[in-house]
């Protein structure tokens, strides 16, 4: 969602005259957009604020701006306790950045108010020529115990369907090749009659893209329509990522998750059956207040049942402003870590299981680049989502190309190019 709104931001920009640049040390305006969502991703923008400043002792003119998520939860407090920055706008104010730049009436350095969005106007740029988000609702109305997102992004509000549409439609014709529609919850999006899954036909009916992604969903609102879907549309890719967080029933009651590990289980077993193959990723939260040992375990043996083809997991951090806060957090930090780290593990073993399954099998690629670690290799994604390394042969980036798997470590599948049929 950030990079979406950074891609936002920056074709905003680029039509009042502004040039990106490589080197942050040659910039005349410096943006960070936030996320709030751990502590730590906070930490992170402190630290970047305190390397920025020796910028600023050279070139006075230099702006700096905090956008996004910890601008909206920071608000005025931010530049009391960072003096250099210029200007905080929140997840509703960031895309009027150029107007306070100009000093525009009836804009100011510090902007969080809610209800003031207008990136619907703007076509976001991308960060490659061949794929592209399309952020199609914004803000949460589930309010997670843990979760700091609804009160950084409002609630939710959906994005008219016409314009998703038309907005890929433009993506298809400047050479995009695959979409991922994105929202805190795409499974409950709904703009007048139209809902999710009436969206995804009219985007793969409507226009000629070829490969279709969304993220996130909440297990409270997938439904059996999506999947069957998922099934029958060829251009839809077979990647769900369906946040659990917890194996506990209890911890999830006490996280606001509303649904059971039974609710959760059907849903996944209901995916496996209709799919003939899929790859599914979750999010996880070790370390929550008042977790046991045993409710530990029972999130082990989740994942152990699941089989997750990637996982993104955290150690539990209270987030000020939401209603975990309020509980003891009487998990001590040193045994998050060591759950944390016994879950990692469990989760690398399992992924690499899951990708043995992926040799010798055919997976339609779309050449995304170069391999980070050698110039030889180029990197592509998979219908599932797993980054695929293969050599170099008169490919293109932007190319879709079938690879044969022949190799497989826990992150990464390798393969070579095959001829297609």
């Amino acid at each position: 969602m950030n990079l979406a709104d950074s891609s936002t931001l920056t074709a905003s920009l680029t039509t009042r005259g502004y040039r990106r640049v490589a080197d942050e040390s040659k910039a005349d305006l410096i943006i960070l957009n936030t996320c709030s969502v751990r502590e730590k991703a906070e930490q992170r923008v402190f630290g970047r604020l305190g390397e920025i400043y020796r910028y600023k002792l050279k070139k006075p003119h230099l702006k700096v701006a905090v956008v996004g998520c910890m601008a909206q939860r920071l608000g005025k407090e931010l530049i009391k306790k960072v003096p250099h920055v210029d200007f905080v706008l929140g997840t509703d104010r960031l895309f009027e950045l150029p107007d306070v730049l100009e000093g525009i009436e009836g804009t100011s350095s510090i902007m969080t108010a809610f209800g003031h969005e207008n990136m619907d106007v703007i076509m976001p740029a991308r960060e490659t020529p061949y794929s592209a988000f399309v952020t199609i609702s914004r803000g949460c109305d589930n309010y997670c115990t843990y979760c700091i997102v609804p009160y950084v992004r409002g609630k939710e509000r959906a994005h008219a369907a016409d314009q998703i549409v038309d907005s890929v439609k433009r993506m298809v014709d400047d050479g995009v090749v695959e979409i991922t529609l994105l929202g805190q919850n795409v499974n409950s999006y709904r703009y007048n009659d139209v809902d999710f899954p009436q969206l995804l036909v009219r985007v793969a009916g409507e226009t000629d893209i070829q490969r279709i992604r969304f993220m996130t969903s909440h297990p409270k609102d997938l439904s059996t329509r999506l999947v069957d879907l998922m099934a029958e549309e060829p251009k839809m890719m077979p990647h769900i990522h369906l946040p659990l967080q917890s194996g506990s029933n209890r911890i999830l009651n006490k996280m606001g998750r509303v649904y059971t590990f039974e609710n959760y289980i059907r849903i996944i077993e209901y995916i496996r059956k209709k799919l003939d193959y899929v790859s599914i990723t979750t999010d996880l939260i070790v370390g929550f207040p008042t977790e046991t040992e045993a409710e530990f375990e029972q999130t082990l043996q989740a994942v152990r049942e699941i089989q997750y083809d990637a996982a993104f997991m955290f150690r539990y951090s209270v987030r000020p402003g939401t209603t975990a806060a309020g509980y003891e957090d009487d998990v001590p930090e040193a045994e998050k870590i060591r759950r944390l780290n016994i879950l990692i593990k469990l989760q690398q073993q399992i992924a690499y299981e899951r990708n043995r399954r992926e040799l010798n099998q055919i997976r339609y690629s779309l050449v995304e680049g170069t391999s980070r670690r050698s110039q030889e290799y180029l990197r592509a994604r998979t219908e599932g989502n797993k980054i695929a390394l293969f050599k170099r042969d008169g490919v293109k980036t932007g190319m879709v190309v079938p690879l044969s798997i022949n190799s497989v470590d826990a992150f990464t599948l390798h393969g070579e190019l095959v001829e297609s049929n």
